[in-house]
């Protein structure tokens, strides 16, 4: 946009902030974000310590997925691990396998033919559900949080609650009041904006949608997060607080694995990177050996 635009409109909460002359050097990087968020943000990715990993809570060896509705396998040999506290970043293109490589260990909801070994802090095992990989420490935020994610015409508390009802249940019967008590403890350390724990998801905007779809994985306390695309279609404000959670968790001692098409996210975000390409793992780089370069020749082999 900046590239080709004669003039730039930001609009914000519904107004129209400003218009900027691209003609005569306003339009710039910083200044869009600036107009856009309300605040000056120095660096869309925030600064974590150097610190050192734990244990590997995550491996997978020689894991191949045969999709029997299409015809044809979808993961080929894939062979990786994730360490205690590390953001682990998996880049490919679209339709390399990623997604299906998350799903594929998340219990495997689609129902590939599935071999190779998983290993779970240490233990072999076999998901025949995603409540078996949520009961083992393991959670999945979707790409589509509006399709997969949330129910929209449920409240913020109930998407909260979903995944770990029995939290708030005794005898099988909901406690309104836990419910309140937890869907507002995840309002406020997510700084989901909302009138209150009682309005409408789908009333909420993309950024706090997201937030919200998060809070619901995250009351299962899980010890590995697979973020599948956890800024997509999100304003750069809140990209920026969804990068400071994932700060926050990682340094909690949580894992995460995040996949994202955008390669700034993937270089500014992980401690490693792994790229996938037609279902295949074709490289493996420490994020400071990683270039867009490097990332883009491995992604196309």
């Amino acid at each position: 946009m900046i590239a080709i635009a004669d003039t730039v409109t930001v609009l914000r909460d519904g107004q129209t902030i400003c218009t900027l002359n691209a003609h005569t050097g306003e339009v710039s990087e910083n200044v869009l974000i600036k107009h856009m968020v309300g605040r000056s943000i120095d660096n869309i990715y925030p600064q974590r310590a150097q610190r050192e990993f734990g244990e590997v809570v995550l491996e997978a060896r020689n894991w191949n997925a045969y999709n029997p509705a299409l015809g044809r396998a979808v993961l080929r040999d894939i062979d990786f691990n994730v360490r205690r506290g590390e953001i682990v970043g998996f880049a490919g293109l679209m339709g390399s396998g990623r997604t299906e490589l998350a799903l594929s260990m998340f219990g495997n909801p689609i129902g590939y033919q599935i071999k190779g070994d998983l290993f779970v802090k240490g233990q072999k095992r076999h998901f025949r559900r995603p409540q078996d990989a949520i009961g083992a420490g393991m959670a999945y935020v979707t790409e589509d949080r509006k399709g997969n994610g949330l129910i929209l015409i449920q409240d913020v508390k109930e998407n909260i609650t979903l995944a770990n009802l029995r939290a708030i249940s005794e005898h099988d019967v909901i406690d309104d009041n836990a419910e309140i008590k937890v869907a507002n403890e995840y309002k406020t350390s997510l700084n989901i904006k909302a009138p209150s724990v009682e309005q409408l998801v789908g009333n909420l905007s993309g950024g706090n949608q997201q937030k919200v779809s998060l809070g619901k994985w995250l009351f299962v306390k899980p010890d590995l997060l697979i973020l599948d695309e956890p800024t997509r279609g999100i304003d750069v404000g809140a990209k920026y607080e969804i990068y400071m959670i994932m700060n926050r968790l990682v340094e909690q001692g949580m894992s995460i694995i995040m996949i994202s098409s955008e390669l700034q996210e993937i270089l500014g975000m992980s401690d490693r990177v792994y790229i996938v390409s037609a279902g295949r793992i074709t490289g493996e780089l420490p994020i400071a050996e990683a270039t867009q370069e490097k990332i883009m020749q491995l992604a196309t082999n």
